[in-house]
């Protein structure tokens, strides 16, 4: 009988008539619904940076989610068993799925590690080569970064992988005495989840003629406001009733397994977002100024920043870049060194093979990090 360790186990929340509110999401469910509702240039400067996350990345987090998840359900493909069986291209096999955008592949390759399907190289590969959700971020607003992005990392994750395997052999083979359960089971499709979804359609239209070049205000008018807040409130309702920290469990259904990973990932662009114009309207911080001053330390950083388990910082590293305010160099080394919701799982089953890991993809991230810092300054600048 293997011992199961839940790593995502439901907070006591609030019974409410449509679902169990967890107490310190719905606060910042509550705190956003207030800055939205505010008078004057705040309110109005909120709703549009909440309209613009919502049809700029959540819309396409949806239809990448559920593209995925979609195809995995219709072909009933075994991945654990397809990394087994793969031999000398369980590297490669592995950092591929790290490289797909989101934390899913990685996920998969950790569990696989925990059943003794794949050897400790493949988890160094595929945590190496993973951005996590910040990659979602990355193709919907810079499209041209998210090109060299995740390419060099999937290189750089096969690389390690091959090295680690070659050096450590058999030392940090997994225990396999212990069996994580992912996620806990939410069931058949729910209301919300369709809602999200039907909402979705939209936002991915304005989303798209977005990327286009459309003035999107000027064509859809009041209907982009409507499609943007209806969209982020219902994300906000499944995310603040959520049993789930990040990751959903893949016997549920597709439908449902986007909208609880899209609304998660929503929540950290919102705050990105919020937490960037609040700064630069109000505090009357220069950003820019601020991290031109520290310039040379600034791949460090974010190296270490990749350290903290979870996708939310690694967002926030994303959004810095984005608004030009941090160089590639640095978005590279953190894309490269951080594990994203993929830790959790590995902590709990494996402390020791985890905190390696994460350890082994310091080492190429600061060397490729530095290495554009220096030889490109201004490269995807």
């Amino acid at each position: 009988m293997h011992a199961t360790t839940d790593i995502t186990q439901p907070h006591v929340g609030t019974r409410f008539p449509f679902g169990q509110f967890r107490p310190r999401r719905l606060l910042v469910a509550l705190a956003f619904l207030a800055l939205a509702l505010m008078p004057g240039g705040l309110g109005a400067l909120t709703r549009e940076l909440m309209v613009d996350a919502y049809t700029q990345v959540s819309a396409f987090v949806a239809a990448t989610l559920i593209l995925f998840y979609g195809a995995e359900r219709a072909f009933k493909f075994d991945i654990g068993n397809a990394l087994r069986n793969a031999k000398g291209w369980q590297v490669p096999l592995a950092a591929l799925l790290g490289s797909t955008p989101g934390c899913g592949g990685a996920v998969i390759v950790v569990a696989a590690y925990s059943s003794g399907n794949v050897g400790f190289g493949a988890v160094v590969a595929t945590l190496t080569a993973t951005m996590g959700d910040a990659a979602f971020l990355l193709i919907a607003t810079r499209p041209d970064a998210a090109l060299v992005v995740l390419p060099l990392s999937f290189v750089v994750g096969v690389l390690s992988g091959w090295i680690v395997d070659a050096v450590s052999g058999d030392s940090m083979a997994a225990d396999t005495s212990k069996h994580c359960e992912l996620a806990p089971r939410i069931g058949a499709t729910r209301r919300r989840d369709y809602a999200f979804a039907l909402i979705a359609l939209p936002g991915l239209i304005i989303g798209g003629a977005q990327l286009g070049g459309v003035d999107v205000r000027a064509v859809f008018g009041p209907s982009m406001e409507v499609v943007g807040l209806v969209g982020t409130a219902v994300g906000l309702f499944i995310w603040s009733t959520s049993k789930l920290t990040a990751m959903t469990n893949a016997s549920d259904t597709p439908v449902t397994r986007m909208a609880e990973e899209t609304a998660f990932i929503s929540v950290w662009v919102i705050s990105a977002y919020l937490a960037y114009d609040y700064l630069a309207a109000y505090a009357g911080l220069d950003l820019e100024a601020m991290f031109s001053s520290v310039a040379p330390l600034l791949p460090l950083i974010a190296v270490l920043i990749g350290f903290v388990p979870g996708c939310g910082p690694q967002v926030l590293v994303a959004t810095l870049y984005i608004n030009g305010l941090i160089p590639f160099a640095a978005l590279i080394g953190n894309a490269i060194s951080n594990d994203g919701d993929a830790l959790f799982p590995a902590i709990a089953l494996n402390p020791k093979a985890a905190i390696w890991a994460t350890l082994y993809s310091a080492v190429p991230a600061l060397i490729v990090a530095y290495g554009f810092y220096f030889l490109a300054p201004g490269f995807m600048n």
